[in-house]
């Protein structure tokens, strides 16, 4: 949808703000008229309301933004760039005369952390990484009220680089740690509050040196497996006979799995990236009988008035129905109904990471391995037992998704004293396993 052909021969609309937006780099100039659009259009809607057009006002501009969404005229990318306007309009174009006059664009903590919350569901992130990057910002503005008495609106580069140094040095984190409250601090002074943070190099940083991957041998894994039944056995053997990362596996749907390719698909994966995996075939009839009950299962939320699986981006707006579609349930979803954090609507989601996590460490325990093996250990060995079976550090690479091959290359370091298995590693598990008894 463009302008209108008044619109395109009258004044330019906005012309302040669309210059403040050049001047400041906050829009691509090409873009800029199109923000001043929605921002014009915004108001007309504020004025033909009875709306106070001078202050934010988030409900009045959410439900403008809404019937945007229900315009069949607009485009689905529009309402979130109209939305970006007029943030940009409020909180840079119009608080920047706040800033000026002493009062910050932020209240407090709390504007900050709804600002936060809202930006993060725009760019579609998780909602595991929304629930971090906000604790982080908490723990930052509680440490900068502490340390100088300071608001979190007032933050300066000095003080992100005084909390990372922190960090490092009084409360001894992890370089994982740190750089975890580092991407999410630096989301907040690049994208709420705007603001440069320089050269970090007189940070102190939390070190970490080269490690290598914890490696169970094929025999451990037997013993693992021993220990474990039913859908989590499942689960394991997919873990180790693929590859795939806890997350991946979690977020399987129904259309993912292709039985007769003996493949699996893995959409938007680590980076953002598509792979498909082998599908061991020493599984399959088992996890077609699953399968069958996941299907049972769905069919009993749909007679009850459930049966809705979250969709990926926009998708929900484009196929109103898909949500309870069998291909796009979820492959292991969790044993309970449970409300959606985000819209409040009743779903079964999938099943919880923690369950994974859990039912592993126990089996660790009972089958008497002393390594430190976690669920990541599966695709370690599944890695690590290509390798030794000769398998091109190529094809590796592609099959665990990493960008480097330097990644992958680790694994050439634990291959000593480790037995040859043919085929994939979890096909030859159980031949091994057939052979021996």
């Amino acid at each position: 949808m463009g302008f209108s052909a008044q619109e395109q021969n009258s004044e330019p609309i906005l012309p302040e703000f669309q210059q403040y937006l050049i001047d400041k780099k906050l829009v691509p100039e090409n873009r800029v008229s199109y923000f001043a659009y929605w921002v014009s259009r915004y108001l007309r809607y504020a004025q033909k309301h009875a709306i106070d057009s001078t202050e934010f006002n988030e409900q009045a501009i959410m439900a403008f933004i809404d019937g945007l969404r229900q315009d069949g005229r607009i485009r689905d990318w529009q309402p979130n760039q109209a939305d970006e306007a007029l943030r940009l309009y409020y909180f840079h174009y119009l608080g920047k005369t706040k800033r000026e006059g002493g009062a910050p664009v932020f209240a407090g903590l709390t504007d900050v952390i709804a600002e936060v919350r809202r930006l993060i569901r725009l760019k579609h992130y998780s909602y595991s990484t929304e629930r971090t990057y906000i604790q982080w910002i908490e723990r930052f503005a509680a440490y900068m009220q502490q340390s100088d008495s300071k608001s979190i609106g007032d933050a300066e580069a000095a003080d992100l680089k005084n909390f990372l140094s922190h960090l490092a040095l009084k409360q001894r984190v992890s370089s994982s740690t740190q750089n975890q409250a580092f991407n999410a601090v630096l989301f907040l002074f690049r994208n709420i509050l705007k603001r440069d943070v320089g050269s970090l190099d007189t940070t102190v940083r939390a070190k970490r040196g080269p490690k290598l991957p914890v490696v169970l041998t094929v025999e451990e894994v037997r013993q693992l497996f021993e220990q474990m039944t039913g859908k989590t056995l499942l689960i394991a053997e997919l873990l180790y006979g693929t590859g795939l990362r806890l997350m991946e596996l979690a977020r399987l749907r129904v259309q993912d799995i292709d039985f007769d390719a003996n493949t699996i698909i893995i959409h938007s994966g680590k980076g953002d990236k598509d792979r498909s995996v082998m599908l061991p075939e020493v599984v399959k009839e088992r996890f077609k009988e699953h399968l069958t009950n996941v299907k049972t299962l769905h069919e009993k939320d749909l007679a009850a008035g459930h049966g809705e699986v979250a969709l990926p981006d926009a998708l929900g707006r484009k196929y109103p129905h898909a949500a309870k579609e069998w291909g796009w349930q979820y492959v292991f979803p969790s044993g309970s109904l449970s409300v959606d954090p985000r819209s409040g609507v009743v779903r079964r989601h999938h099943i919880s990471d923690s369950v994974i996590q859990t039912a592993v460490k126990d089996a660790v325990r009972k089958a008497g391995i002393v390594k430190h093996a976690t669920v990541h250990t599966l695709r370690h060995s599944f890695a690590t037992h290509l390798l030794q079976n000769g398998i091109n550090i190529r094809e590796v690479q592609s099959l665990l998704g990493h960008k480097h091959v330097e990644t992958t290359m680790v694994y050439t370091h634990v291959l000593r004293n480790m037995s040859n298995a043919p085929q994939s590693p979890l096909d030859a598990l159980y031949g091994r396993a057939e052979s021996a008894g």
